[in-house]
Order: structure tokens, then C-alpha cells, then sequence
């Protein structure tokens, strides 16, 4: 896990949510299926880390996404 931000924002109802890198750059979108602790909701300002993932259109997003220790 090289990468890590804070939770900006989830959406409980669509189980979407985004991430502020903390290295700067656009914040990326992630799914409740890219959490590791699925049984847990993020909450905002919570830390995690997580892996960037680059689709064939280029759009990049948030992956294995694990909470990190306060």
C-alpha cells in the first residue's frame, strides 16, 4: 500500500464514495467493494491507504482501500 488519503465523502445508498490523496491531485472515486473492511462504512477524515487503479479510458479510481490506524 503506497498510497494514502482521507475520505472526503461516501454515499451510503450507492456505496460510492472519494478519496483526497494526500500527495495532492483530483480526489478518486471508489466502490464499497473496493473497501477491505467491508462491514465497516468510511467515514470523512478517516485515513486510508490504498491502491490507484487507471481504466482503459484513463479515468483513475481507488482500490483495496484499508483503514488506517489513528
Amino acid at each position: 500500500m503506497a498510497l494514502f488519503g482521507k475520505i472526503n465523502s461516501y454515499n451510503s445508498a450507492n456505496g460510492t464514495g472519494t478519496i483526497a490523496p494526500e500527495h495532492g491531485g483530483d480526489m478518486l472515486p471508489f466502490r464499497k467493494t473496493d473497501l477491505r473492511q467491508q462491514s465497516s462504512e468510511p467515514k470523512p477524515e478517516q485515513r486510508y491507504g490504498y491502491e490507484m487503479k487507471s481504466g482503459d479510458n484513463g479515468k483513475k479510481w481507488a482500490v483495496r482501500l484499508e483503514l488506517q490506524p489513528a
